[in-house]
């Protein structure tokens, strides 16, 4: 029903997307929805090539030793492995830096959800003082001032460098970080026994006993909207995060203050914190240590994705194609 549900909306969507000159990536693997491509930043070779190099260049922080896979590392689920992370001169950020993987197929970006589009949201950090605390003037001059960085906007852009087609070419490499092909979304897609007695029986507890289902849903595994859920010292709202390899991310939550997914499960199932502005879905459960035990092996196991992108610094991104 869910799936018939997306593949309608997407009906509904395309003569909008169409009208607007919208593409979409298509290539996807097994599990999600195409990646809508915003008409004035065509996916290109020469794009992704440039943003790839982009995105792994240090030279984008004001201090040439900060850059966006400092915060979003993919030897660490495209994250970090502590709670916050490190910007220029060792400040110290507030969030925790969440995972890039299938970031082109968010409604909502940053964990308040106050940008829409990758565009809008790649040249805040670049821009913040704990980031990145670069201006985009002087950074348009130290990349003019190198003559292959030059000549690659030349040949992704047809014209010269610019904040904006800096912020064209990062969006359009980080919508190819797609990972999906997850015993789950085999299951989804008809292969019966794609999940073992185990994970199926977690996948009954996420989406029945436990209600994740309510916020998790579909097949990018969020309601795109932000919800209060008890975490932190005051009252906020924080968008619902995608929950394919959870296992590669931790530690967990918007301010990585809870260390192991089942904690994380511990966290829930007795309610969260009670405060003003707590989701009313937020209640304790009542999981026995069997239900709880098999939900973890369903999020760790059963929503680990066989294509995984994968990369050893800047150079081009291969992809993971076993469960491991």
């Amino acid at each position: 029903m869910v799936s018939r549900l997306f593949s309608l909306t997407l009906l509904l969507l395309a003569p909008l997307c169409a009208a607007r000159g919208d593409d979409f990536i298509s290539d996807v693997p097994l599990g999600l929805d195409w990646v809508r491509v915003p008409a004035e930043n065509p996916q290109t070779d020469a794009k992704l090539k440039l943003g790839r190099r982009l995105f792994f260049d240090p030279q984008l922080s004001r201090d040439r030793t900060i850059s966006c896979a400092s915060c979003h590392d993919p030897q660490q689920g495209w994250s970090v492995s502590t709670p916050v992370a490190k910007g220029v001169n060792g400040r110290q950020g507030e969030r925790n830096p969440p995972s890039i993987i299938n970031t082109g197929l968010q409604h909502l970006l940053f964990w308040d959800g106050r940008a829409r589009t990758l565009e809008e949201q790649v040249l805040e950090p670049i821009q913040n003082r704990v980031e990145m605390d670069m201006d985009l003037g002087e950074l348009e001059q130290r990349l003019a001032a190198d003559a292959s960085y030059v000549a690659q906007f030349q040949t992704a852009f047809a014209g010269p460098i610019s904040a904006e087609r800096i912020a064209q070419a990062i969006a359009a490499f980080e919508r190819t970080l797609l990972a999906a092909e997850t015993p789950y979304d085999l299951f989804r897609n008809g292969r019966a026994t794609a999940l073992d007695d185990q994970m199926s029986r977690g996948s009954s507890v996420f989406f029945s006993r436990a209600n994740c289902g309510d916020c998790h849903i579909a097949k990018v595994l969020t309601d795109h909207q932000l919800h209060d859920t008890g975490i932190g010292a005051s009252p906020q709202k924080i968008r619902t995060p995608m929950l394919r390899d959870l296992e590669r991310t931790a530690p967990y939550m918007h301010d990585g203050s809870i260390a192991t997914l089942k904690e994380v499960i511990d966290y829930y199932d007795r309610g969260g914190n009670r405060r003003e502005g707590l989701d009313v879905r937020m209640r304790p459960l009542g999981l026995s240590e069997a239900e709880k035990a098999d939900l973890l092996y369903f999020l760790e196991a059963g929503l680990r994705s066989r294509h995984y992108p994968v990369t050893a610094g800047g150079g081009d991104l291969g992809e993971e194609t076993s469960a491991g």
